[in-house]
């Protein structure tokens, strides 16, 4: 798998940072139409600490946010002044959650838009491991400006 932006080319899209950064890496990109990234999910995640101890699993809204801030780096790629945008959830429709996620899976996020405007965003996306569907959604967000920081 050819890395398309890695994880410092992430950041300079997204303003998402550890322990919330939750893509490593980009593996294909078709602008405006289609985007694919990659999570190793690690047992050193903080969320495993108590999901579930003994038993870790990969908590679904995370992966579901996953899918989102691929989904975002699709968006924000498109916007000149990115760095004074933010991209927030405005609805998740139809999240099914098929299989778990545990530590050792590379999550493969595949999101292809729906919808790609200068505000509204509209996206459907598949979570999978080795192949399987672990997790997929209909995410809808917008750009919106970001606050000055304080």
């Amino acid at each position: 798998m050819e890395t398309v932006l890695d994880a410092l080319a992430i950041q300079q899209l997204l303003p998402h940072r550890y322990p919330f950064l939750l893509v490593d890496r980009i593996i294909e990109l078709v602008p405006r139409e289609r985007i694919v990234g990659i999570k190793q999910v690690s047992i050193n995640e903080s969320f495993f600490q108590g999901h579930f101890p003994g038993a870790p699993v990969m908590p679904g809204v995370l992966v579901v946010e996953a899918l989102a801030q691929v989904g975002a780096v699709l968006a924000l790629r498109e916007i000149e002044d990115r760095d004074q945008k933010l991209v927030l959830f405005t609805g998740i429709k139809e999240a099914r959650f098929r299989r778990p996620v545990v530590p050792g899976d590379t999550l493969v996020l595949e999101v292809t838009a729906l919808r790609i405007g200068s505000r509204v965003q509209r996206m459907r996306g598949e979570a999978k491991v080795d192949g399987q569907l672990a997790a997929d959604a209909e995410i809808m967000s917008i750009v919106a400006p970001r606050e000055a920081e304080k």
